[in-house]
C-alpha cells in the first residue's frame, strides 16, 4: 500500500488533492458515461454520412477517407464542448487541454527519444538493410514529399493522432482527474475506451472485406491489444508532461514504426538491441517525463489541473 502511495505520488507531482477540487469536480458517474459518449460520439459520426444522412458511399479511397477526416475533426469538436460545459469555467482555457506553447521543443524531443527505445530493434534492423550506395538524405525527402499526396498518410500522421490524442487525453483525462479517479486508475482505465473506439474494425473486416470471423477477431484483437498498451503510455505522458504535444509525438511515431521488431532469425543482434532498447525505456520512463521539465512554477496558478504549480 505504501509503494503505491508512493507512485500515486511520483505520477501527480502537483496536482490538487481530492479535497481541494470538491467545489469544481463532477461525479464519477458523471465523468465516465461523457467519455463513454465521447468515446462512441468519435466512432458512430464515421458512419453518419451513409447511415444517418443516407448519402451515396465515395467511389475513391481519397473521397471515402476525406469524409472521414470530417468527421473526425466534427466529433472532436464536439467533445471538446462537452468537456468545457462539464469541467470548471477555467476549462474553458485551452492549457486545460494541454494545448499549450511554452516547453514545446521539450514535450516534443524528450518523448519522442523516449519512444524511440521501444523500437531500438526495429530501427537496427532497418539501419541494417540500408544501401549504402543510396542518397539517404535523397531517399528520406523523396519519402516525405511522397507522403504529402498520400491521404492514408495524412490519416497515420496527422488527423488521428491529433483528433484521437484531444478526444481521448486531452478531454477524457481532465474529466477523469476532475471525477476523483487516482491517476494510476486513469493510466489504466482510459485506454478502455480507446481500445473500444476501434471495435468498428472488425465491423469493416467481417461485414465489408469479407474476414472470417475468427480472422477478424484475431486482426482486432490484436490491434485492442495494442493500442490499450500504447494507452498506458500516451496517458502516462499526458499526466506527467501536462502537454498534449507529447502523446501526439509518441502517436505519430508508433504509426510510423507500426509494431517493434523483437528478434530476426537472420539476425541475432536484433533481439539484443530490442532488450537493450527496452531496458532504457524502462531505466528512463520516469526521468525523462518528470514534470518540472516541462512546467515552470507560477504562484498564481488559473489551470485547473495544477500544471503550472507543479515543482
Amino acid at each position: 500500500m505504501e509503494k503505491l502511495q508512493q507512485v500515486e505520488e511520483s505520477l501527480t507531482l502537483g496536482f490538487p488533492s481530492i479535497e481541494e477540487m470538491d467545489q469544481r469536480s463532477v461525479s464519477k458517474s458523471i465523468a465516465v458515461i461523457a467519455c463513454g459518449a465521447m468515446a462512441f460520439l468519435y466512432v458512430a459520426i464515421l458512419y453518419s454520412p451513409t447511415v444517418i444522412l443516407r448519402l451515396p458511399q465515395p467511389t475513391t479511397l481519397n473521397s471515402f477517407m476525406i469524409r472521414r477526416f470530417v468527421c473526425a475533426i466534427i466529433s472532436t469538436f464536439l467533445s471538446v464542448i462537452l468537456c468545457a460545459f462539464l469541467l470548471p469555467m477555467e476549462s474553458w482555457e485551452v492549457s486545460a487541454y494541454g494545448i499549450r506553447a511554452d516547453h514545446m521543443w521539450q514535450a516534443a524531443l524528450f518523448p519522442l527519444l523516449l519512444t524511440s527505445l521501444v523500437y531500438t530493434g526495429s530501427l537496427v534492423s532497418k539501419m541494417s538493410s540500408l544501401d549504402c550506395t543510396e542518397n539517404v538524405t535523397q531517399r528520406f525527402f523523396g519519402w516525405i514529399i511522397s507522403l504529402t499526396s498520400d491521404v492514408l498518410a495524412w490519416r497515420n500522421l496527422v488527423v488521428a493522432p491529433i483528433t484521437e490524442e484531444l478526444v481521448f487525453r486531452a478531454c477524457m483525462i481532465p474529466l477523469l482527474l476532475c471525477g476523483g479517479f487516482k491517476t494510476h486508475n486513469i493510466i489504466f482505465l482510459s485506454p478502455v475506451f480507446f481500445s473500444l473506439a476501434h471495435l468498428n474494425h472488425f465491423l469493416e473486416l467481417y461485414f465489408q472485406q469479407n474476414y472470417s470471423f475468427i480472422k477478424a477477431s484475431l486482426i482486432v484483437g490484436l490491434q485492442l491489444g495494442y493500442t490499450v498498451i500504447f494507452g498506458w503510455y500516451a496517458s502516462f505522458l499526458f499526466i506527467r508532461t501536462g502537454h498534449l504535444v507529447a502523446p501526439i509525438v509518441a502517436h505519430i511515431f508508433c504509426n510510423i514504426m507500426g509494431l517493434p521488431v523483437m528478434h530476426s532469425k537472420r539476425k541475432g543482434w536484433i533481439i539484443i538491441a530490442f532488450v537493450a532498447g527496452l531496458m532504457g525505456f524502462m531505466w528512463l520512463l520516469f526521468p525523462a517525463t518528470r514534470p518540472d521539465m516541462y512546467n515552470e512554477k507560477v504562484d498564481d496558478c488559473r489551470c485547473w489541473h495544477g500544471y503550472c504549480s507543479w515543482s
